[in-house]
């Protein structure tokens, strides 16, 4: 937060607060039901090279930003592109699950222009100071819209990135309840409290994965299309606390994501968002445009990627 602490309304919080869910067990309050635990599973081993790539879609973190990653599936789904598997951090882990429910991108961008951000805001108590969110109106969100299936349910695989408050290591949920792991994932430090899990508490997957990439490949994944919506530091809009805040991760993820991208990812996509705010929930229908927008700017040489791969595109 700034020094200066300025005064938000409860409105900027909650921006803010729904902002993060597109960015930022065993529960103490109020989880729906939907599996068991979030648990990480063991990674299935890639097969041989005797059939099409298997694709793998990884979606990075960034707040409002996150809106993007639905223009993304629209026009990979526009041009027959077929994802096998979808790993999500933060931001990333909300469309991630949408879309792993078997909703189609069309689908998904009629949910978002529909979605109201105080029904994912859930005030924490004021003697609670550990986030000014509980971050269970989100898991109860988002289980009542996928009909309470836990994750190992989903029509694709899917993979959810957190970390670990203890152990600064990252965790891949790959079976339980999709809520709470999305609400781990989406728990950005000071605004969301800590998500239990058994013995663990978690915070955010951007802090260790900005864009997994890595954890798509552990899936499974012979070609990895990233999503990359974060910003460039010196491009990023700072107008609220929470921007100053998501500034600070972006900034000390740069070396990390450019270690998995490079290391992991066959195709990266970055969605041109220098103008939106990561707090900024009204430029929805602008995010998702920019989505459609990087994946035409880039489609021939994507569609030669995949074509090399086996993939008919």
């Amino acid at each position: 937060m700034k020094s200066s602490s300025p005064r938000l309304s409860r409105r900027a919080f909650s921006l803010a607060a729904a902002s993060s869910v597109l960015a930022a067990c065993t529960t103490t309050s109020g989880g729906s039901s939907g599996g068991g635990a979030p648990v990480a599973a063991t990674p299935a081993p890639n097969a041989g090279s005797q059939r099409p790539a298997r694709i793998g879609l990884a979606l990075g973190g960034g707040a409002a930003r996150g809106f993007a990653h639905i223009g993304v599936i629209k026009a990979l789904e526009a041009r027959n592109v077929r994802v096998d598997l979808v790993a999500g951090t933060s931001a990333g882990s909300v469309i991630a699950a949408l879309y792993a429910s078997g909703m189609s991108g069309i689908a998904i961008n009629k949910l978002a222009l529909t979605m109201d951000e105080a029904s994912i805001s859930d005030w924490a108590m004021p003697f609670r100071t550990r986030g000014i969110l509980q971050g269970v109106a989100l898991q109860n969100y988002l289980n009542r819209t996928l009909d309470n299936r836990p994750i190992e349910k989903m029509a694709k695989p899917l993979g959810i990135v957190a970390t670990d408050l203890r152990n600064g290591q990252p965790i891949l949920f790959q079976r339980g309840n999709t809520g709470i792991a999305v609400r781990a994932s989406c728990s950005v430090p000071s605004i969301f409290e800590p998500v239990k899990i058994g013995d663990h508490e978690y915070v955010d997957g951007g802090l260790v994965s900005p864009v997994p990439a890595a954890f798509a490949h552990k899936m499974g994944a012979d070609f990895v299309i990233a999503v990359d919506i974060s910003a460039r530091p010196e491009t990023a809009l700072t107008q609220s606390s929470f921007d100053v805040l998501m500034q600070t991760f972006t900034i000390m993820g740069q070396s990390i994501k450019a270690y998995e991208l490079d290391k992991y990812a066959d195709a990266v996509i970055r969605p041109n968002l220098n103008a939106m705010s990561s707090s900024d929930f009204s430029q929805r229908n602008a995010a998702i445009l920019a989505g459609e927008e990087a994946v035409a700017k880039m489609w021939p040489a994507l569609q030669r990627q995949l074509v090399e791969r086996g993939v008919r595109v």
